[in-house]
């Protein structure tokens, strides 16, 4: 009777890890691939789901993007500059079938086909092609791993240069290069203003030549600034100067003309001849 006892629970114990192995849960983001006897059975879709023990053998896949951080890379560009290049790649399962049997670790693949890739393309381009153009660069990229990975069952949605690290006598020669630059186009800038105003100024003398008194008017103004700051030093300009001495001869010429006319009809002795004086 205890020996039968023991053999009931020892069935029931059996029975129990049995049930346990043949019940396997697939999550919603994932898929199942089944295996019986080594052989490919099928897929199994997210959901409760019962296997044979020992016989069967489910393989879950997660179908979720996955993000890989690709470590820097040391990379001779083609114009030879040394440079360190890191990025990040996001991938995702297609086909579960595929990552399971085509491949033993496909995220370890994709990580070292990523790292040649990236050293293969950023060494085809220059320096500047590199810091300019990153968006064809991540296009050539993907594009590269999307025809190695197609046999696998992965799809690489995006890959994206995260940093570009540059040596520091290039960060310098670069930084002499941007500011060669803006000073050039501060002294392309400063000559067409000059040329602007050198315009500008023609066209004032054309029109103070065509009127003369606007020059007056200018310098009159002038004059109105410059008292504005109670300055006790004031600079006259020469126009203004030969003015004001024009106008000084026009009153001396007027005060001349005011004074009384003399009298030339009037008697002036005249000298006298053998001491007989005469009048004229």
């Amino acid at each position: 009777m205890e020996v039968l006892i023991l053999l009931l629970v020892i069935a029931v114990v059996l029975a129990l890890v049995a049930l346990a192995m043949a019940i396997k849960v697939v999550k919603q983001y994932e898929m199942g691939v089944l295996f019986r006897f080594g052989r490919l059975v099928g897929t199994r879709s997210p959901g409760l789901r019962f296997i044979i023990p020992v016989v069967d053998v489910l393989h879950r896949v997660s179908l979720r993007i996955v993000t890989m951080p690709i470590q820097s890379q040391g990379i001779i560009t083609r114009d030879n500059v040394s440079v360190d290049v890191s990025a990040v790649a996001y991938f995702r399962v297609v086909d579960a079938v595929k990552s399971v049997i085509a491949i033993e670790n496909a995220h370890a693949a994709i990580n070292q086909i990523a790292q040649t890739t990236l050293r293969k393309v950023v060494g085809q381009h220059t320096l500047d092609e590199t810091l300019s153009e990153t968006d064809r660069i991540n296009l050539d990229i993907r594009q590269i791993l999307d025809v190695t990975t197609a046999e696998w069952g992965v799809e690489v949605t995006l890959v994206e240069l995260k940093d570009i690290q540059l040596p520091d006598s290039m960060k310098r020669a670069m930084a002499k290069q941007a500011e060669a630059e803006r000073e050039k186009r501060a002294k392309i800038i400063n000559a067409e203003g000059e040329s602007l105003a050198a315009a500008a100024l023609g066209d004032a003398s054309d029109t103070m030549m065509a009127h003369p008194l606007a020059l007056q008017l200018r310098n009159l103004q002038s004059l109105v600034e410059i008292g504005v700051d109670k300055n006790t030093t004031v600079v006259f300009p020469a126009p203004l100067m030969s003015t004001i001495g024009e106008l000084g001869s026009f009153l001396a010429r007027e005060t001349a003309a005011a004074a009384p006319p003399v009298d030339i009809t009037k008697t002036v002795p005249a000298p006298a001849l053998n001491g007989v004086p005469e009048t004229v």
